[in-house]
């Protein structure tokens, strides 16, 4: 048994949603069909979620929202025409309706219900045209399946007891076609989690109810070394663990969402990244254990938008409980740290700049002096984090050495070097404006020979 999720380029108009339900239909081992809302049908195009939050938007702002509600039923509506499934727009129509016209006391709410409602509607119309091709599919809500999140509009994290109500699923009959992306609170409220989360709800459906494998579809062949966008012709990855995978998501591979994976990982559940328009490509085995090793560099990746607060006290190794009482004020400002790395009188804590406004940064800088009686404080802003990721680095000696030595030789200065307990990955910080220089200096000393 498995569960496909699909992203939004495999979903964007009616063409693509029968690539989708044609590759369904071909597998007999595909029970669960795991959605997005409808993406870009070409470049310049607009994704349906995009359209939904500037009808939120507009919303708040005091207007009606009618021309933004407008574009979103347009979108469904060319594709249901398309799929000869126009019965099914009443209700789609009913339902945009409804939550554009909902309350807007509560913004953070308003917006998740109506981000949520691009993969809602989408997995409707997807149900309605495998019914209408005569194939037994329906469309499940989450809350009736029981997906309960955490109450954090935008961010929102599965709660345990999610398993086991979805574990019910089992006893459908025929495919079930399930919208990513939300889920609900303990009090019915819609909460969703963060940009791309659907590869979340794969990937808790495929834990909740035993699946062997979890197949994510996406526009891709399969996970490369590098960004494609960055390297001609890149270096394909037949194998990555979860832990090399979620390394290189969290430092910007957009292939998978960095969160989908602990689900499975917690299964032990494999997961395939596959490719929508190429069926045939054999894609990436995500795996906890690899069996083969292509190079000692799996991947390589780089973000930006973080900064690092440095913080420099002559004689800090000595004081017992000094980075504690750091990390204790930091956290009273429910601010999460990146990395941390430290010397005798130092640490520079890395923290994402939009966690890190002007007026936090006020806040932690003033009680960090006064509280603690810092020598040095300072902030850098414009940083970017790139990351070397290998299961075989561990067991290589020099890795870290000529990552470092290829980036200076390329004149890039290094902020920050750190590398992580398990040997798998190395962090370098650079400056914002060389981070994809640096991820190209980097792919050419472990993969161009």
């Amino acid at each position: 048994m498995k569960v496909a999720k699909f992203g939004g380029s495999s979903l964007a108009d009616a063409v693509q949603i029968k690539k989708v339900c044609d590759i369904v239909l071909r597998d007999s081992d595909i029970k669960y069909v795991v959605v997005s809302a409808p993406g870009k049908r070409e470049k310049g195009d607009t994704k349906v979620t995009d359209l939904l939050i500037a009808l939120a938007k507009a919303r708040l702002a005091g207007g009606t929202g009618e021309k933004e509600k407008k574009a979103v039923v347009s979108r469904f509506e060319a594709i249901a025409k398309n799929l000869s499934v126009e019965g099914v727009m009443p209700s789609i129509e009913e339902n945009l309706s409804s939550l554009a016209d909902a309350d807007i006391k509560n913004p953070a709410a308003f917006m998740d219900a109506l981000k949520a409602a691009g993969e809602d509607n989408c997995a409707r119309l997807v149900a309605s045209y495998l019914s209408s091709i005569g194939h037994e599919a329906s469309y499940v809500n989450p809350k009736d399946a029981g997906l309960l999140l955490t109450s954090d509009f935008g961010k929102a994290h599965v709660l345990p007891e999610s398993y086991e109500n979805l574990s019910k699923l089992n006893q459908k009959k025929g495919l079930v076609i399930f919208p990513g992306f939300f889920g609900y609170s303990q009090d019915g409220t819609v909460v969703t989690f963060s940009r791309g989360g659907s590869d979340i709800t794969g990937s808790i459906l495929a834990a909740a109810t035993g699946s062997s494998v979890y197949e994510n579809w996406t526009d891709v062949d399969s996970v490369y070394a590098v960004n494609p966008s960055l390297v001609r012709n890149p270096q394909p990855v037949s194998e990555i663990t979860y832990d090399e995978m979620r390394e290189l998501a969290y430092a910007g591979f957009s292939v998978l969402h960095e969160d989908a994976l602990y689900p499975a990982f917690l299964r032990g559940i494999p997961v395939h990244i596959r490719n929508t328009n190429n069926p045939s490509a054999d894609g990436t085995m995500i795996v906890c254990k690899r069996k083969s090793f292509d190079s000692i560099v799996t991947g390589i990746a780089g973000k930006g938008g973080f900064c690092s607060l440095n913080i420099h006290k002559y004689l800090m190794n000595q004081e017992i409980g000094f980075v504690y009482k750091a990390l204790k004020i930091i956290a009273e400002e429910n601010i999460s740290i990146e990395h941390m790395p430290s010397g005798i009188d130092s640490i520079s804590i890395i923290i994402r700049s939009e966690e890190f406004p002007p007026e936090k940064e006020r806040k932690i800088v003033e009680r960090l002096s006064l509280e603690l009686n810092v020598d040095l404080i300072e902030v850098r802003h414009d940083l970017a984090i790139v990351v070397i990721v290998g299961a075989a680095m561990a067991k290589t000696v020099g890795t870290t050495a000529r990552a470092a030595s290829r980036l200076s030789k390329a004149g890039i200065n290094l902020e920050i070097i750190n590398q992580g307990a398990s040997e798998i990955s190395v962090m370098f910080g650079v400056r914002e404006e060389y981070v994809d220089y640096a991820v190209k200096e980097l792919y050419k000393e472990f993969f161009v020979f």
